[in-house]
Protein backbone atom coordinates (compact mmCIF):
# COMPACT_ATOMS: atom_id res chain seq x y z
CA UNK A 1 0.00 0.00 0.00
CA UNK A 2 1.23 3.25 -0.90
CA UNK A 3 1.48 6.16 0.95
CA UNK A 4 -0.88 8.27 -0.69
CA UNK A 5 -3.41 4.89 -0.10
CA UNK A 6 -3.20 4.66 3.70
CA UNK A 7 -6.09 5.95 5.64
CA UNK A 8 -5.61 8.81 8.08
CA UNK A 9 -6.71 9.51 10.83
CA UNK A 10 -8.24 13.06 12.52
CA UNK A 11 -6.81 15.03 9.89
CA UNK A 12 -6.76 18.72 10.25
CA UNK A 13 -7.73 21.66 7.33
CA UNK A 14 -4.30 22.41 8.65
CA UNK A 15 -2.69 19.73 7.44
CA UNK A 16 -4.66 20.01 4.02
CA UNK A 17 -3.33 23.73 3.31
CA UNK A 18 0.46 22.41 4.50
CA UNK A 19 0.00 19.79 1.75
CA UNK A 20 -1.45 21.72 -1.01
CA UNK A 21 0.84 25.00 0.29
CA UNK A 22 -2.16 27.49 0.47
CA UNK A 23 -3.64 28.93 3.99
CA UNK A 24 -6.54 27.34 5.40
CA UNK A 25 -9.00 29.83 4.53
CA UNK A 26 -8.27 29.21 0.99
CA UNK A 27 -8.42 25.43 1.56
CA UNK A 28 -11.82 26.29 2.98
CA UNK A 29 -12.97 28.46 -0.30
CA UNK A 30 -12.09 25.72 -2.55
CA UNK A 31 -14.18 23.27 -0.47
CA UNK A 32 -17.06 25.41 -0.38
CA UNK A 33 -17.02 28.09 -3.07
CA UNK A 34 -14.79 26.66 -5.42
CA UNK A 35 -15.35 28.79 -8.29
CA UNK A 36 -13.58 31.86 -6.84
CA UNK A 37 -10.34 29.80 -6.99
CA UNK A 38 -8.12 29.42 -10.19
CA UNK A 39 -7.88 26.00 -11.71
CA UNK A 40 -4.27 25.36 -10.64
CA UNK A 41 -5.07 26.40 -7.12
CA UNK A 42 -8.23 24.55 -6.44
CA UNK A 43 -5.94 20.59 -8.12
CA UNK A 44 -3.45 21.79 -5.80
CA UNK A 45 -6.27 21.23 -2.81
CA UNK A 46 -8.25 18.87 -4.43
CA UNK A 47 -4.66 17.04 -4.34
CA UNK A 48 -3.93 17.52 -1.20
CA UNK A 49 -7.67 16.44 0.16
CA UNK A 50 -7.01 13.14 -1.78
CA UNK A 51 -4.31 12.43 -0.18
CA UNK A 52 -4.54 13.06 2.92
CA UNK A 53 -8.37 11.17 3.30
CA UNK A 54 -9.64 15.03 4.56
CA UNK A 55 -13.53 14.68 4.58
CA UNK A 56 -13.28 12.75 1.08
CA UNK A 57 -17.02 12.67 0.67
CA UNK A 58 -17.69 16.64 1.06
CA UNK A 59 -14.33 17.67 -0.41
CA UNK A 60 -15.73 15.54 -3.80
CA UNK A 61 -19.11 16.99 -3.86
CA UNK A 62 -17.79 20.53 -3.68
CA UNK A 63 -15.09 20.79 -6.15
CA UNK A 64 -17.95 18.86 -8.27
CA UNK A 65 -20.14 21.83 -7.67
CA UNK A 66 -22.85 19.05 -6.99
CA UNK A 67 -25.37 19.87 -4.26
CA UNK A 68 -27.64 17.28 -2.21
CA UNK A 69 -30.60 20.58 -1.61
CA UNK A 70 -30.36 19.45 1.78
CA UNK A 71 -29.66 21.96 5.28
CA UNK A 72 -28.82 20.09 8.00
CA UNK A 73 -31.11 22.21 11.64
CA UNK A 74 -28.74 21.35 14.71
CA UNK A 75 -31.49 21.80 17.46
CA UNK A 76 -30.39 21.81 21.00
CA UNK A 77 -33.90 19.84 22.12
CA UNK A 78 -36.57 18.66 19.59
CA UNK A 79 -38.81 18.53 22.95
CA UNK A 80 -38.66 22.18 23.42
CA UNK A 81 -41.70 23.84 21.86
CA UNK A 82 -40.11 27.47 21.21
CA UNK A 83 -38.13 25.47 18.16
CA UNK A 84 -41.91 24.55 16.53
CA UNK A 85 -42.39 28.24 14.64
CA UNK A 86 -38.51 28.79 14.24
CA UNK A 87 -38.44 25.56 12.17
CA UNK A 88 -41.45 26.50 10.51
CA UNK A 89 -39.57 29.26 9.24
CA UNK A 90 -36.65 27.51 8.57
CA UNK A 91 -38.84 25.06 6.79
CA UNK A 92 -40.75 27.90 4.60
CA UNK A 93 -38.02 29.81 3.47
CA UNK A 94 -35.59 26.65 2.27
CA UNK A 95 -39.29 25.30 0.30
CA UNK A 96 -39.39 28.48 -1.60
CA UNK A 97 -35.43 27.74 -2.80
CA UNK A 98 -35.66 24.29 -3.19
CA UNK A 99 -33.73 23.02 -0.32
CA UNK A 100 -34.70 20.13 1.69
CA UNK A 101 -34.81 20.04 5.78
CA UNK A 102 -32.83 17.17 7.62
CA UNK A 103 -32.99 18.22 11.55
CA UNK A 104 -30.46 16.89 14.14
CA UNK A 105 -31.40 16.83 17.98
CA UNK A 106 -28.54 16.71 20.18
CA UNK A 107 -30.99 16.60 22.96
CA UNK A 108 -28.58 18.43 25.28
CA UNK A 109 -25.80 15.47 24.74
CA UNK A 110 -22.71 17.12 23.53
CA UNK A 111 -21.61 13.64 22.55
CA UNK A 112 -24.37 13.53 19.63
CA UNK A 113 -22.23 16.49 18.68
CA UNK A 114 -20.14 13.72 16.75
CA UNK A 115 -22.58 12.69 14.80
CA UNK A 116 -23.49 16.03 13.31
CA UNK A 117 -19.67 15.83 11.97
CA UNK A 118 -20.22 12.77 10.54
CA UNK A 119 -23.61 14.07 8.89
CA UNK A 120 -21.23 16.96 6.98
CA UNK A 121 -18.37 14.97 6.36
CA UNK A 122 -20.28 12.36 4.47
CA UNK A 123 -21.55 15.04 1.90
CA UNK A 124 -25.38 14.52 2.77
CA UNK A 125 -25.86 18.29 3.46
CA UNK A 126 -25.08 21.68 1.71
CA UNK A 127 -25.14 24.07 4.95
CA UNK A 128 -25.87 23.82 8.68
CA UNK A 129 -28.46 26.15 10.88
CA UNK A 130 -27.24 26.26 14.33
CA UNK A 131 -29.76 26.50 16.84
CA UNK A 132 -27.79 25.12 20.09
CA UNK A 133 -25.53 28.33 20.56
CA UNK A 134 -22.08 26.50 19.88
CA UNK A 135 -20.22 24.77 16.67
CA UNK A 136 -20.58 21.07 17.15
CA UNK A 137 -17.12 19.70 17.39
CA UNK A 138 -15.66 16.10 18.41
CA UNK A 139 -11.92 15.04 19.08
CA UNK A 140 -10.47 18.91 18.20
CA UNK A 141 -12.68 18.76 15.19
CA UNK A 142 -15.28 21.23 14.58
CA UNK A 143 -17.50 21.63 12.09
CA UNK A 144 -16.05 24.97 10.72
CA UNK A 145 -12.82 23.03 9.34
CA UNK A 146 -14.89 20.99 7.68
CA UNK A 147 -15.77 24.24 4.65
CA UNK A 148 -19.76 23.90 5.26
CA UNK A 149 -21.73 27.26 4.65
CA UNK A 150 -23.22 27.91 8.47
CA UNK A 151 -25.62 30.10 10.00
CA UNK A 152 -26.57 30.64 13.29
CA UNK A 153 -30.03 31.06 15.00
CA UNK A 154 -31.46 32.30 18.08
CA UNK A 155 -28.02 31.78 20.03
CA UNK A 156 -25.25 34.20 18.80
CA UNK A 157 -22.05 32.25 19.02
CA UNK A 158 -19.54 35.37 20.11
CA UNK A 159 -16.35 35.64 17.80
CA UNK A 160 -18.21 33.42 14.62
CA UNK A 161 -17.12 34.13 11.28
CA UNK A 162 -21.03 33.59 9.90
CA UNK A 163 -23.55 35.32 9.71
CA UNK A 164 -26.20 35.27 12.44
CA UNK A 165 -29.98 36.00 13.81
CA UNK A 166 -31.10 36.87 17.13
CA UNK A 167 -33.18 38.71 19.71
CA UNK A 168 -32.69 41.91 21.67
CA UNK A 169 -32.67 39.59 24.71
CA UNK A 170 -30.81 42.35 26.73
CA UNK A 171 -33.48 44.89 26.29
CA UNK A 172 -36.28 42.82 26.61
CA UNK A 173 -35.31 41.67 30.38
CA UNK A 174 -34.87 45.50 31.18
CA UNK A 175 -38.21 45.71 29.66
CA UNK A 176 -38.85 43.29 32.03
CA UNK A 177 -38.10 44.73 34.93
CA UNK A 178 -39.63 48.68 33.94
CA UNK A 179 -42.87 46.69 33.84
CA UNK A 180 -42.74 45.28 37.15
CA UNK A 181 -41.55 48.55 38.49
CA UNK A 182 -44.31 50.40 37.08
CA UNK A 183 -46.60 48.40 38.43
CA UNK A 184 -44.98 49.11 41.80
CA UNK A 185 -42.94 46.21 42.67
CA UNK A 186 -38.90 46.60 44.36
CA UNK A 187 -38.51 43.06 45.40
CA UNK A 188 -37.99 40.76 42.16
CA UNK A 189 -36.64 38.01 41.66
CA UNK A 190 -34.77 36.07 38.64
CA UNK A 191 -35.11 33.08 37.70
CA UNK A 192 -32.14 31.94 35.74
CA UNK A 193 -31.06 29.65 32.47
CA UNK A 194 -28.37 27.54 32.42
CA UNK A 195 -24.64 28.66 33.15
CA UNK A 196 -22.89 29.21 30.59
CA UNK A 197 -26.24 29.99 27.97
CA UNK A 198 -25.46 33.14 25.89
CA UNK A 199 -29.63 33.53 26.81
CA UNK A 200 -29.44 33.84 30.23
CA UNK A 201 -26.28 36.06 29.91
CA UNK A 202 -28.00 38.53 28.08
CA UNK A 203 -31.29 38.36 30.30
CA UNK A 204 -29.14 38.17 33.42
CA UNK A 205 -27.91 41.38 32.40
CA UNK A 206 -30.79 42.92 31.02
CA UNK A 207 -32.49 42.47 34.58
CA UNK A 208 -29.40 43.84 36.12
CA UNK A 209 -29.52 47.02 34.17
CA UNK A 210 -33.63 46.78 34.56
CA UNK A 211 -32.97 47.48 38.27
CA UNK A 212 -29.99 49.46 37.84
CA UNK A 213 -32.13 52.15 35.77
CA UNK A 214 -34.72 51.79 38.83
CA UNK A 215 -32.46 52.50 41.54
CA UNK A 216 -32.66 49.24 43.07
CA UNK A 217 -29.20 47.44 44.39
CA UNK A 218 -28.83 44.27 42.47
CA UNK A 219 -27.61 42.54 46.08
CA UNK A 220 -31.22 43.35 47.04
CA UNK A 221 -32.51 40.68 44.22
CA UNK A 222 -33.07 37.20 44.88
CA UNK A 223 -31.91 34.53 42.12
CA UNK A 224 -33.05 31.81 42.04
CA UNK A 225 -31.35 28.44 39.77
CA UNK A 226 -32.70 27.29 36.38
CA UNK A 227 -32.30 25.35 33.26
CA UNK A 228 -35.11 26.53 30.83
CA UNK A 229 -37.21 23.39 32.00
CA UNK A 230 -40.66 23.13 33.37
CA UNK A 231 -38.76 20.81 36.05
CA UNK A 232 -36.58 23.85 37.39
CA UNK A 233 -39.53 26.83 37.67
CA UNK A 234 -41.31 23.61 39.67
CA UNK A 235 -37.63 23.32 42.19
CA UNK A 236 -37.90 27.14 42.32
CA UNK A 237 -40.97 27.79 43.20
CA UNK A 238 -39.73 25.48 46.49
CA UNK A 239 -36.81 27.46 46.75
CA UNK A 240 -39.23 31.07 46.56
CA UNK A 241 -41.78 29.30 49.14
CA UNK A 242 -39.06 28.88 51.79
CA UNK A 243 -38.15 31.95 51.19
CA UNK A 244 -39.02 33.91 54.82
CA UNK A 245 -39.51 37.40 52.91
CA UNK A 246 -40.76 36.64 49.60
CA UNK A 247 -39.54 39.07 46.46
CA UNK A 248 -43.68 40.15 45.05
CA UNK A 249 -42.16 39.48 41.82
CA UNK A 250 -40.58 37.21 39.27
CA UNK A 251 -39.13 37.50 35.56
CA UNK A 252 -37.88 33.66 34.41
CA UNK A 253 -35.73 33.78 31.61
CA UNK A 254 -37.83 31.63 29.74
CA UNK A 255 -41.60 30.63 29.57
CA UNK A 256 -41.13 27.10 30.42
CA UNK A 257 -40.06 27.88 33.99
CA UNK A 258 -42.16 30.93 34.20
CA UNK A 259 -45.33 28.23 33.63
CA UNK A 260 -43.60 25.09 36.04
CA UNK A 261 -43.31 27.89 39.09
CA UNK A 262 -46.60 29.84 38.22
CA UNK A 263 -48.60 26.07 38.56
CA UNK A 264 -46.25 24.95 41.43
CA UNK A 265 -46.71 28.37 43.52
CA UNK A 266 -50.30 28.67 42.60
CA UNK A 267 -50.73 24.67 43.70
CA UNK A 268 -49.32 25.99 47.24
CA UNK A 269 -52.44 28.02 47.86
CA UNK A 270 -50.59 32.10 46.37
CA UNK A 271 -52.48 34.04 44.37
CA UNK A 272 -50.89 35.28 40.93
CA UNK A 273 -50.46 38.04 40.86
CA UNK A 274 -51.69 39.46 44.45
CA UNK A 275 -48.99 37.44 46.12
CA UNK A 276 -46.58 37.47 43.39
CA UNK A 277 -46.35 38.19 39.38
CA UNK A 278 -44.61 36.56 37.02
CA UNK A 279 -42.80 37.43 33.70
CA UNK A 280 -41.94 34.92 31.26
CA UNK A 281 -39.93 34.96 27.64
CA UNK A 282 -40.42 33.18 24.53
CA UNK A 283 -44.19 33.37 23.79
CA UNK A 284 -44.73 29.90 23.49
CA UNK A 285 -48.12 28.42 22.73
CA UNK A 286 -48.50 27.15 26.71
CA UNK A 287 -48.49 30.41 27.98
CA UNK A 288 -51.63 31.05 26.36
CA UNK A 289 -53.61 28.38 28.21
CA UNK A 290 -52.20 28.84 31.71
CA UNK A 291 -54.51 30.29 34.20
CA UNK A 292 -53.48 33.31 35.02
CA UNK A 293 -52.76 33.85 31.44
CA UNK A 294 -48.47 34.56 31.10
CA UNK A 295 -47.28 38.15 30.51
CA UNK A 296 -44.11 37.13 28.36
CA UNK A 297 -42.36 38.38 25.72
CA UNK A 298 -43.30 36.98 22.38
CA UNK A 299 -40.17 36.27 20.17
CA UNK A 300 -40.79 36.59 16.06
CA UNK A 301 -39.77 32.78 16.02
CA UNK A 302 -41.29 32.58 12.35
CA UNK A 303 -39.29 35.68 11.38
CA UNK A 304 -36.19 34.02 13.14
CA UNK A 305 -36.25 30.72 11.40
CA UNK A 306 -36.99 32.57 7.64
CA UNK A 307 -34.24 35.33 8.00
CA UNK A 308 -31.79 32.66 9.19
CA UNK A 309 -32.90 30.35 6.56
CA UNK A 310 -32.43 33.24 3.75
CA UNK A 311 -29.16 33.83 4.97
CA UNK A 312 -27.94 30.04 4.31
CA UNK A 313 -29.09 30.08 0.82
CA UNK A 314 -27.62 33.35 0.49
CA UNK A 315 -23.97 31.74 1.55
CA UNK A 316 -24.12 28.39 -0.20
CA UNK A 317 -25.09 30.29 -3.55
CA UNK A 318 -21.65 32.35 -3.24
CA UNK A 319 -23.97 35.82 -2.26
CA UNK A 320 -22.29 38.12 -0.53
CA UNK A 321 -23.73 38.99 2.68
CA UNK A 322 -23.94 42.82 3.98
CA UNK A 323 -22.46 43.34 6.93
CA UNK A 324 -25.94 44.89 8.23
CA UNK A 325 -27.63 41.88 7.45
CA UNK A 326 -24.55 39.18 8.73
CA UNK A 327 -25.75 39.92 12.39
CA UNK A 328 -29.36 40.83 12.99
CA UNK A 329 -31.26 40.95 16.42
CA UNK A 330 -34.67 41.32 16.11
CA UNK A 331 -37.26 42.97 18.42
CA UNK A 332 -39.46 40.99 20.67
CA UNK A 333 -43.03 42.02 21.79
CA UNK A 334 -44.22 42.40 25.31
CA UNK A 335 -47.53 40.87 25.77
CA UNK A 336 -48.86 42.28 28.97
CA UNK A 337 -51.40 39.28 30.58
CA UNK A 338 -53.17 38.71 33.86
CA UNK A 339 -49.64 36.95 35.31
CA UNK A 340 -48.82 40.75 36.42
CA UNK A 341 -50.15 43.21 38.38
CA UNK A 342 -49.66 45.55 41.26
CA UNK A 343 -48.04 44.06 44.12
CA UNK A 344 -50.93 43.82 47.10
CA UNK A 345 -51.03 46.57 49.50
CA UNK A 346 -49.94 48.99 46.54
CA UNK A 347 -46.75 49.98 45.57
CA UNK A 348 -43.81 49.66 47.13
CA UNK A 349 -41.21 52.17 48.87
CA UNK A 350 -38.12 52.90 46.78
Amino acid sequence: MSEDDRPRQSVGIAEVAALAGVSTATVSRALSNPEKLRAPTLARVADAVRRTGYTPNVAARSLRGRRTMVVLVVVPDIGNPFFADVLQGIDDELSRHGYGLLIGNLARVRAKEAEILEIVQAGQVDGVILLNGRVPEDRGRTLTELGIPLVAICEAIPGAAFPQVEVRNREAAQAAVQHLVSLGHRRIAYLAGPDGNILERDRRAGFCAGLAHAGIAVSAASFLAGDFSFRAGTDAAAAFLAMADRPTALFAANDEMAIGFLKAVRDAGLRIPGDVSIVGFDGIAFADYVDPVLTTFRQPRHALGVTGAGLLVKVMNGTPVAPEEACQRLPVELLVRASSGPPRGGRQPP
